[in-house]
């Protein structure tokens, strides 16, 4: 495994729409290795393949209840609304208002191929929209009802 750079806002790979993953070979779980040792490292909930330089729908999570690895993710219900506060690995010191789905179910692929089906509530259903929205070139800024500096 390996730590990997993240990104900085301005960087181009981070506004590009995603493409799907085609095939989950090898290179494929080792970038889902190498992306969640870089969450660690950097201390983060989240991460996003662009945030590491790859543009392609696959995230990980881990909000405290253990890694959540998604390949190809879709939101397939959103429920409620709620505002809270949030932060980005790849906007450092940069904190804002965004207003998100309160409850999210969220269907994608494991490493292994096979269909994962995830509910979401609170800082995990915050965290799969944030995430899903760096797969469409879409930083948490651009969605911030206000935006502040730590």
């Amino acid at each position: 495994m390996a730590v990997l750079e993240i990104k900085k806002a301005g960087d181009k790979v981070l506004k590009e729409q995603c493409s799907a993953v085609a095939r989950i070979d090898r290179k494929i779980k080792q970038l889902l290795d190498d992306m969640a040792e870089t969450m660690y490292d950097a201390d983060g909930v989240g991460l996003a393949a662009p945030q590491v330089g790859v543009s392609l729908k696959i995230i990980v999570i881990d909000v405290g209840n253990g890694i959540i690895e998604l390949i190809n993710p879709i939101i397939v219900e959103k429920e409620g609304e709620e505002k809270g506060t949030e932060g980005c690995l790849s906007i450092p010191g940069i904190y804002g208002e965004v207003e998100r789905s309160s409850k999210v179910v969220v269907e994608g692929l494991n490493r292994n191929g096979k269909k994962e089906r995830i509910i979401g509530t609170g800082l995990l259903a915050r965290a799969l929209q944030h995430e899903m929205d760096h797969l469409d070139g879409v930083l948490f800024i651009d969605r911030a009802q206000t935006i502040c500096k730590r």
